[in-house]
Formats: structure tokens, C-alpha cells, sequence
């Protein structure tokens, strides 16, 4: 029988119970201790893990014998001063929440973290393992004869509340552009195999969160945008994002065009969010559209029901936390999402926000 592999947890809100429920499904897997300073969510994570035990700092949960590795997903702002708390204490395998910093002014310290810490980090950039997604980017080069333009669109509803409401603020996310869009940053550079050269963006706060205030500042989180990134190998990315269109029958559509032919992820948000009206929420879509005339064939993948129970971004989650654990046992190399690729995304949502304000393109 193999060794039971122990987590850590490092916050418990909304994402870091859907990360308990997701470690439950893995065979051989235990929670033996969580840091979460709210009693509520505490509560309820208790309830999801309930052999854990609740501990009162992080230096609490490094000094717990029989970790083998930590999960962060704690508010933004908090992600690197814990990388480099665990740096100093007890550096064991860690899979961290995007993204991964959300201070220009940081970035020397992720680099010093990058070169030396010891153990492998794994940074959540959980969106590439939707399974429309994958689908798409095992197929694209193929499907397209080599990738010239790739669109992402995100139409969703508003951030969701946070405990303390700390997701209102540029200050603590790093701005929309890269709290939520480090996901399709991160996207772009796998499926076009290129690093950005060249970022242009247009976007702003125009519908949400403006008649909400905390301690009488209005949020100033941008709730809409364009971005266009120029990629290294000539290809070209847009990424569109609207916030507040719920009710969209899907929530992400991905499109990679080449040369002969183009390929699409229509991905749904999750399903708690679909009407019960309108019937069963959709399943999620692959079209390859070759040129010629044959026309398009359309692929149902569907998900599996306990993987979408278990949380909102269609099974994702559970296949991301396969592969760390395949990592934490020995089993493979290296991380499959790297602290490079998680510095790149925040890199580029950076870049699009200040395009965003100065109205001019900024050169990476």
C-alpha cells in the first residue's frame, strides 16, 4: 500500500474548499492541518477535512511533523510573503494559488525566490485543465497548421464576495488583469508556444461594484477590457472580458486560427450559477473548422458530475491536484505549471492594466 501523502492548507475560503473537496478525491491523500484565521471558514473546512487540525499561524502548520507538502490559497497580497515565510522555515513542495504576486515592486523578490528555493512550487493556473481547454491545445497546432490568431473571451458575472471583502481593491488582488485574466495570459504563451513581446489594452470600471464602499473607499477594480499581445514567434492574441454578463449560455469561447483551419473551447461557468429554467446547463463544446469543404465537426466533452461537484471550474481542479501529487510522490520531474509561468502571467496583466491607464502599448 503506498504512503498516505499529507497537505497543509493555507487559507479555507470559497477556492480553498474546493481545494479539500478535490484532494478527497485522490486515493491515499489526507489534510493534516489548516491555517485559517476566520471561524467560519474554518468551520466549514473542518468539516470537509475532518481528521485536520486547525492551527493559529503558518508557523504552526510548518512545525506539524507529517506534512509532505502545502497548498496556499490565501488572498492575493499574501502569496509571496508565505512562499518566502515556508522559504525560511520548512521549504516542502507547494502547490500556490494564482496569482502568484501583485506587486510590480516584487518583482526582484519572486526572481531571488525563483533561484533558490529548494523544493518544486507549482503555481494554479488550474484553466488549462478544463477539459475543453486541453482538448484544444493538444489539437490546435494540428487542427490550424500552425496558430496565427488566438481569441479568448470571458462573458461572467462579478467577483464573487471574499471574507473581508479584500477582492474590491487593486491594492490586494493586483487588478482584474491579473487576478482573473493571469489565467488566460498564461493560456496564451502555452498555446502559442512564444513569449509576449508587445501588450495593447483598452478597459475600466464601468457597471460593478460602484455603489458598494468599505470604510468609505468605492472598489476600484476594472470590470471590462481588451488586450491584444504581439507574441515573439508573429503570432497574435486578443483576450475580451466583460464582467458583468451573467447569464451567457457560455461563460469562456477560445478560438485558435492557422492557416488551415480553426479550433474552439466553448467552456460553461458553473453550473450553480446556470438558471434552473433553462433545463440542464450546456456541456462543454470542441469545433475543428478545417478549410475544406467537409465543414466543421463539433465534439461534446462532457465532465465528469462528481469533478463538477466537487467545484466550479469544470474538473479542473481535480486533474491540477493529479499531477502535484504525482509530483509531491516522486513521480514526475517537474511542475507541469512553473514560477516562470506564473511570473509571465502576472507580468502580462500588469502590462495590460497599465496600457489600460496610460493608453499606450507597452513593450515586455
Amino acid at each position: 500500500m503506498s504512503k498516505t501523502t499529507t497537505y497543509g492548507l493555507i487559507g479555507c475560503g470559497m477556492m480553498g474548499q474546493e481545494h479539500l473537496r478535490n484532494i478527497a478525491l485522490l486515493p491515499d491523500t489526507r489534510i493534516g492541518g489548516i491555517f485559517e484565521p476566520d471561524d467560519t471558514m474554518a468551520a466549514i473546512a473542518l468539516d470537509l477535512a475532518p481528521g485536520a487540525q486547525r492551527v493559529g499561524s503558518i508557523a504552526d502548520l510548518l512545525a506539524l511533523p507529517d506534512l509532505d507538502c502545502l497548498v496556499i490559497v490565501s488572498p492575493n497580497f499574501r502569496h509571496l510573503e508565505q512562499l518566502e515565510q515556508i522559504a525560511a522555515t520548512r521549504p516542502l513542495p507547494v502547490l500556490v494559488e494564482k496569482p502568484l504576486f501583485t506587486d510590480p515592486d516584487h518583482i526582484a523578490r519572486i526572481d531571488s525566490f525563483i533561484a533558490t528555493y529548494p523544493a518544486p512550487v507549482w503555481v494554479a493556473m488550474e484553466y488549462r485543465y478544463m477539459p475543453p481547454v486541453a482538448a484544444l491545445v493538444a489539437q490546435a497546432a494540428e487542427a490550424t497548421g500552425g496558430i496565427k490568431m488566438l481569441t479568448i473571451r470571458e462573458h461572467r458575472f462579478p467577483f464573487l464576495e471574499k471574507v473581508g471583502d479584500w477582492n474590491r481593491f487593486n491594492r490586494n488582488t493586483g487588478g482584474t488583469f491579473v487576478e482573473k485574466c493571469c489565467h488566460f495570459f498564461d493560456l496564451m504563451r502555452l498555446v502559442l508556444q512564444s513569449d509576449p513581446v508587445r501588450v495593447m489594452a483598452s478597459g475600466g470600471q464601468a457597471a460593478n461594484h460602484l455603489d458598494e464602499a468599505y470604510d468609505g473607499a468605492v472598489p476600484d477594480i476594472f470590470d471590462h477590457g481588451y488586450v491584444i499581445v504581439d507574441f515573439a514567434n508573429g503570432a497574435r492574441a486578443m483576450l475580451e472580458l466583460c464582467m458583468f454578463a451573467e447569464g451567457a449560455r457560455y461563460q469562456e469561447e477560445i478560438s485558435a486560427v492557422g492557416p488551415k483551419g480553426k479550433i474552439e473551447a466553448l467552456v460553461p461557468g458553473p453550473g450553480r450559477f446556470w438558471p434552473a429554467h433553462l433545463g440542464d446547463a450546456p456541456i462543454p463544446q470542441l469545433i475543428v473548422s478545417p478549410r475544406d469543404p467537409k465543414g466543421p465537426v463539433q465534439l461534446d466533452i462532457p465532465v465528469d458530475t462528481t469533478l463538477l461537484a466537487a467545484g466550479d471550474h469544470n474538473g479542473s481542479t481535480f486533474y491540477q491536484h493529479q499531477g502535484f501529487l504525482e509530483l509531491v510522490r516522486g513521480q514526475r520531474s517537474a511542475p507541469e505549471v512553473s514560477l516562470t509561468d506564473g511570473k509571465w502571467a502576472v507580468l502580462m496583466g500588469m502590462a495590460a492594466q497599465k496600457s489600460m491607464i496610460t493608453g499606450q502599448a507597452v513593450t515586455l
